[in-house]
């Protein structure tokens, strides 16, 4: 059938995977470090990736294309999830020099360029986004969790010395994802050997849902581990409970 599908331009394409992310249907996929169009029949034709394409390399044709398939949609999205760019499951692990001290990167002062970095980087894995995460990773088995909203790395000073040594972290953000965290940690403590979960939050109303999510996940997970909650507020301090 003739019908409005999306059409995406490689040669415009920068490779940053926002399309297939914010394609929900599955239709886009990262190939080659650029988005295409993989699935005709995934494609709804509602062009939801198009406003995140920061090239413009997006946009619709009409042309022959298999029909909108709602029912097959809706089947892979009860499968297990899987990342929607190249940094998938299989380059997930630890990091190793773990407390080492780094040095500045990018483009420092002229005056900093050779001067090392003094506070260490207690990062024990990678990726850490909540929604990156492999529920299966060997790094979760007798791990210390700290569940952490995004923000509170940038506000808390020793953020990496206070709250990530020996931990294992991830870090989101309730208001910016879609969509609720309990589901993926509940079946990350459940699958693992979880000895303690962590939460840090920031004192504002939108990060009641990571302390939800993690609170909710504990109680389905149907295990007895010991958990806190810390609060910091907007100047990164730490509030009493």
């Amino acid at each position: 059938m003739v019908r409005q599908i999306i059409k995406i331009d490689e040669e415009v394409c920068n490779g940053c995977g926002l399309c297939a992310e914010a394609c929900h249907e599955g239709a886009i996929a990262m190939a080659d470090g650029k988005a295409k169009l993989v699935r005709d029949d995934y494609c709804d034709g509602l062009g939801n990736c198009l406003p995140v394409c920061p090239t413009g390399a997006i946009t619709f044709e009409e042309r022959e294309a298999a029909a909108y398939d709602e029912a097959a949609v809706k089947a892979r999205q009860t499968e297990p999830e899987t990342l929607p760019c190249e940094c998938n499951a299989i380059y997930a692990g630890s990091i190793n020099g773990v407390g080492t001290e780094s040095r500045v990167i990018g483009h420092p002062a002229p005056e900093q360029a050779d001067a090392p970095v003094h506070a260490a980087s207690e990062l024990r894995q990678w990726p850490v986004q909540i929604r990156l995460v492999p529920v299966n990773a060997p790094y979760f088995n007798g791990a210390h969790l700290l569940i952490a909203a995004d923000c509170a790395a940038y506000a808390h000073g020793a953020f990496h010395s206070r709250f990530m040594k020996n931990k294992i972290t991830l870090i989101g953000c309730p208001k910016l994802d879609e969509g609720d965290y309990s589901e993926k940690l509940t079946a990350i403590i459940q699958n693992n050997s979880i000895k303690s979960v962590t939460v840090v939050r920031m004192e504002v109303p939108c990060c009641c849902g990571i302390e939800h999510a993690a609170v909710t996940a504990l109680k389905q997970s149907g295990k007895f581990i010991p958990w806190q909650v810390y609060t910091l507020s907007t100047d990164g301090e730490l509030l009493e409970d």
